[in-house]
C-alpha cells in the first residue's frame, strides 16, 4: 500500500489538533467523571471508526479490513493498559485532578514509542524474513505470560527506569500541584508527579512492543499500523476514566487478550510458511469472537459484584 506524503502530513496535523483540543478542554485540571469520560470515549471511538470508512473509500476494502482488525486488537490490548494505570495511580496515591495531565503526556510518549517501533519492526520484517519467527514466538510467549502470570504482583516504584530517574534526577517525594518540576531552596527538582509519569511511560513501553508486534502480524503497511495505533491510543485516557471503577468485572478478559496475542504470533509465523497470510475476514472474526466470549464470561462470573463508576476511586488491581 503506497501512501503519499500529504496523507502522513494530514494525519499528523489531525492528531496534533485533537491533542490540542483535549489539552485545552482540560487545562483546569478538573476531576473527570464517568459521564464526561464516556462521552469522550464515544467521540474517540467514532473518530477511529470513521477513519476506517475514509480508508475504505480511498484504498479499498482490504486496507479498511486490515485497519479495523488492527484497531480492534489495539483497543482490546489498551484495556490491559488501564489496569496498569489504575495500579500506578493507586500505588502513588495520585490526586484525581492530576491524573488526566499524567495520562495526556503519557499518551504523547506512547505515540512516539509506537511510531519508532512501527518503522523498525516493519523494516526488519521486510529485510529479514526470519524476524517473523522471532516476533511470532515473542507474541506467543507474551500471550502465555499474560494468561498464566497476569496476577503477578507489580511494584511500579521498583521499575528499573523509575529507579534510574530517581537516581539521576533530584526528586522531591511530594506533589506540588500539577507541576512535574519545582524549585526547593533555589534548586530545581522533579516532583512525585514526574515520577508517576515516568512509571506510566516505562510500563507503556512494554505494551508498545507487544501491541505493535501484534498488529504487524495483520499488516506491514506502516500507515495502517500507525493509524490503528494512534486512534486506539488517543482514546486511552477517556477509556481509563470510563472503566477505572469497572475493572473488577473483567476478571477473565486477560485470557482473551492472551489468546489474541498468541493468535497474532501464530499468524505472523504462518505468513512465512506455505500457508501464507490468513484472510483478513478470518482475523476480524477471531478478534470479535474472542473479545465477546472473554467479556461475556467475565460479566457472567462477576454478576452481582458492586460497580464503581467514579474515576476518583479506581479499583485496586
Amino acid at each position: 500500500m503506497s501512501v503519499p506524503w500529504w496523507a502522513w502530513l494530514a494525519l499528523t496535523a489531525a492528531i496534533a489538533a485533537m491533542l490540542a483540543i483535549d489539552l485545552f478542554l482540560h487545562r483546569d485540571n478538573h476531576v473527570i467523571g464517568f459521564r464526561e469520560a464516556a462521552t469522550w470515549s464515544a467521540v474517540w471511538i467514532a473518530a477511529g471508526l470513521a477513519f476506517g470508512v475514509l480508508l475504505w473509500l480511498w484504498q479499498g476494502d482490504e486496507a479498511a479490513g486490515a485497519y479495523y482488525a488492527g484497531y480492534l486488537i489495539e483497543k482490546a490490548l489498551s484495556v490491559d493498559n488501564v489496569f496498569v494505570f489504575a495500579l500506578v495511580f493507586s500505588y502513588f496515591a495520585v490526586p484525581a485532578a492530576y491524573q488526566h495531565k499524567v495520562l495526556f503526556w503519557g499518551v504523547i510518549g506512547a505515540l512516539v514509542f509506537r511510531l519508532v517501533f512501527i518503522f523498525v519492526g516493519a523494516g526488519l520484517l521486510e529485510a529479514f524474513f526470519w524476524t517473523a519467527y522471532l516476533f511470532g514466538a515473542f507474541l506467543v510467549w507474551t500471550g502465555w505470560k499474560m494468561a498464566f502470570r497476569h496476577d503477578a504482583q507489580t511494584h511500579p516504584d521498583r521499575n528499573l527506569v523509575v529507579r534510574l530517574v530517581r537516581r539521576v534526577v533530584p526528586t522531591d517525594a511530594r506533589y506540588h500541584g500539577d507541576r512535574f518540576f519545582t524549585r526547593i531552596d533555589g534548586r530545581r527538582v522533579a516532583t512525585l508527579l514526574f515520577v508517576v509519569l515516568i512509571a506510566i511511560e516505562a510500563t507503556d513501553l512494554i505494551f508498545a512492543i507487544d501491541s505493535v508486534a501484534a498488529i504487524l502480524a495483520i499488516t506491514t503497511s506502516t500507515f495502517i499500523v500507525w493509524t490503528a495505533n494512534a486512534f486506539a491510543v488517543l482514546g486511552l485516557r477517556s477509556l481509563y476514566f470510563c472503566l477505572a471503577g469497572l475493572l473488577r468485572r473483567f476478571v477473565h478478559l486477560h485470557y482473551g487478550l492472551a489468546f489474541l496475542l498468541a493468535f497474532a504470533g501464530v499468524k505472523l509465523i504462518l505468513s512465512e510458511t506455505p500457508v501464507g497470510k490468513l484472510p483478513i475476514p478470518l482475523t476480524l472474526g477471531v478478534i470479535v469472537a474472542t473479545l465477546a466470549v472473554s467479556i461475556g464470561w467475565s460479566l457472567a462470573a462477576t454478576r452481582g459484584t458492586p460497580e464503581r463508576t467514579d474515576a476518583r476511586a479506581p479499583a485496586d488491581t
